[in-house]
């Protein structure tokens, strides 16, 4: 009989992931930590995947000295200490280092397109809300699509109440999902700037925005969670 392959022993979390750990432990969550720290909540999760956030830890400590034994607990608070010992990196010549970021898909006629699937739909699709805000500061119109499950909405596939004036094909998956659009050029679409304002009044939670815009208007269940979300912009004639 050969001899058993003893497992292989998972590498030790960095003191950033550890000190992330502990303020969930807390009570606080990724996209909490996200905040605090001013960051996308995608980088707290790589503390972990990607061996991120050496530049954090003076920061996380702080932030948690303060919780443990200062009782501090406000997400307000937190953020303006983890500002005071977080600096951003800098270049060998001592000048500020540029901070890499996603290019606005929004060409100069005002067409634009963000998609997010399930792990960045968990986390407040975060990288929508710079489209939405640079939709907005054009004065762009938008429009969205989103895919949950069948059962999640309250109106019946292609129902002309639910998304009046798009005329499409409701795609509907084997997964007993579908996907189902609101607005358009046709119909007008929405403002930007008011759903910008919505997403800023939902602490930047694109997810959350999006959501609460299908509940209040009759669309969904409150208990329905989106799976896909897609965001498209165009300049209103």
């Amino acid at each position: 009989m050969p001899p058993r392959r003893r497992p292989t022993p998972q590498p030790a979390h960095n003191e950033a992931a550890q000190l992330a750990d502990q303020l969930q432990q807390a009570g606080y969550t990724k996209r909490d930590i996200a905040r605090i720290i001013d960051r996308d909540p995608s980088l707290v999760s790589q503390f972990y995947t990607k061996n991120k956030g050496a530049a954090f830890v003076p920061a996380l400590r702080e932030v948690l000295t303060a919780v443990q034994t200062g009782g501090i607990t406000d997400l307000p608070e937190l953020t303006a200490i983890a500002a005071r010992h977080t600096h951003r990196r800098t270049t060998a010549s001592g000048a500020r280092a540029r901070v890499r970021g996603k290019a606005l898909l929004i060409t100069p006629t005002g067409s634009g397109t963000g998609r997010v699937g399930a792990q960045a739909i968990a986390s407040g699709s975060a990288r929508l809300r710079p489209l939405i805000a640079e939709a907005a500061r054009r004065g762009l119109r938008l429009a969205f699509t989103v895919r949950l499950a069948m059962t999640a909405y309250l109106h019946p596939s292609g129902s002309r109440t639910d998304s009046p004036g798009i005329r499409r094909d409701v795609i509907q998956r084997a997964d007993h999902t579908e996907e189902r659009s609101y607005g358009s050029a046709q119909t007008g679409g929405f403002d930007a700037a008011d759903f910008a304002r919505r997403v800023n009044a939902a602490g930047g939670d694109v997810t959350a925005a999006v959501h609460q815009w299908l509940v209040e208007t009759g669309r969904i269940h409150p208990d329905a969670h989106i799976l896909h979300l897609e965001i498209r912009t165009w300049r209103p004639r």
